[in-house]
């Protein structure tokens, strides 16, 4: 199997299974965090304003911490953000323990541990090149996408478990340890040359950020995955958000029903990761994952007219694989096509679009449905992205010859770093 394969890469190897380990206890800590939310309030509002108020500052730091994993060593930059990652934990097991947090400290918290996180994943998916062949990139992409899914639910099922029989801040303890295992397992990791060498003259941060989002628009490849993965972000993916309302407002059923959907959802992210996983090709990922991208709102004009539960979920399962095949297709296309000097500050957009664009699209979707109905407002996203699928498909063949076919470091002139 090519995932076995993908393994047989000593560095990727550490980097993978300490990963999933770390991942598992980040999800710990986030339901950690909205169940102390809701001990300390008893308030839906303030479990909500803690969850999203993590995203804030990737719409900030994002094009910096891009700019970063051009100029200095990739995996130091890792090994500084999952440390700060730890004290983070550290830091909530100390407060909780003592009973000193309170919802504004909470908010306090969730915005350092978004700035962490936003910095961190332009650098920690710059860092997966240099860990892997080149001829593995795809399949490694895929398998950090398998990982990412299954910590996200073994984890708040393991933090439930723990609260349910022991202290909350035991949570926090877990989580501590399991992100320093990572910061750890780091340091076993072998450096490339990729992943210490910085390239070009140093130039103001302000420049750089310029430079990297000139490259990405100017890049016949990258600038058309971008705009439709920016469209589906904002217009389509954000539906996963508003589960909850779907649940209780269109089927009319309680917490079962959600949870049944979400694992649905998951499980066709899990199986579809597997499948990229398993294929560990290039060669035809651009068709893939512009298909995919057209799979989504198809799947969700349906999915607004059904009004039965078992209707819903088969269709959540395609809908969880579309999302995740369009986004694994996309970094993927990006990682083997950027110019690797320009690595960071290409995937910080990306990571600025994957991470603020459902946040964004969930808060309009959620505002306007409250005027025009959650089934119409999350329709016309989807048609808009539809459109917008319509004027790239054409140009497909042209796309894969961008993304595909040019070996990395001549598949666009690079701007000034």
């Amino acid at each position: 199997m090519r995932i076995l394969t993908t393994f047989e890469n000593r560095n990727f190897r550490i980097y993978a299974t300490a990963n999933g380990v770390s991942l598992t206890g980040y999800w710990m800590q986030q339901i950690g965090i909205g169940w102390l939310a809701w001990q300390l309030t008893e308030s839906t509002a303030w479990v909500g304003a803690v969850a999203s108020v993590s995203l804030v500052p990737s719409l900030i730091l994002a094009p910096f911490a891009g700019v970063a994993a051009d100029r200095w060593d990739r995996l130091f930059l890792n090994k500084l953000s999952q440390s700060c990652h730890a004290l983070h934990a550290l830091a909530l097991f100390i407060l909780t323990s003592l009973e000193l947090v309170t919802p504004q400290l909470l908010l306090i918290l969730g915005l350092i541990s978004g700035a962490i996180a936003s910095f961190n994943q332009p650098v920690r998916l710059a860092l997966i090149p240099s860990l892997v062949r080149r001829e593995d990139l795809s399949s490694a992409t895929a398998v950090t996408s398998i990982i990412f899914n299954t910590a996200r639910f073994i984890g708040p099922a393991a933090a439930a478990g723990v609260i349910a029989v022991g202290r909350l801040s035991a949570v926090f303890a877990l989580s501590f340890f399991a992100i320093l295992s990572f910061r750890l397992a780091l340091s076993r990791i072998r450096p490339t040359p990729e992943a210490r060498t910085t390239t070009g003259p140093p130039r103001h941060v302000f420049a750089q950020i310029a430079a990297g989002f000139r490259y990405a628009a100017r890049h016949d490849g990258i600038a058309a995955m971008l705009l439709l993965m920016l469209v589906s972000c904002v217009g389509a993916q954000p539906f996963s958000e508003l589960l909850p309302a779907f649940a209780g407002g269109v089927f009319n059923q309680g917490v079962a029903a959600l949870s049944v959907m979400t694992s649905s959802l998951g499980l066709g992210a899990l199986t579809t990761a597997l499948w990229l996983a398993n294929r560990g090709r290039g060669e035809g990922l651009t068709r893939i994952g512009l298909l995919a991208f057209a799979v989504l709102p198809a799947i969700l004009l349906v999915f607004v007219q059904v009004r039965s539960l078992w209707l819903a979920v088969p269709l959540l399962f395609i809908a969880g694989g579309s999302v995740t095949a369009s986004n694994v297709g996309t970094q993927t296309l990006m990682q083997l096509s950027v110019d690797p000097a320009m690595r960071g500050r290409v995937l910080s957009t990306y990571s600025l679009i994957n991470r603020g664009g459902p946040a964004l699209g969930a808060f309009g979707i959620g505002y306007a449905s409250e005027y025009a109905g959650l089934a119409w407002t999350v329709a016309v996203g989807a048609v808009v992205t539809l459109l917008v699928w319509l004027a790239i498909w054409p140009n497909r063949r042209r796309l894969a010859a961008t993304l595909e076919l040019r070996a990395a470091p001549h598949s666009q002139p690079a701007a000034p770093s």
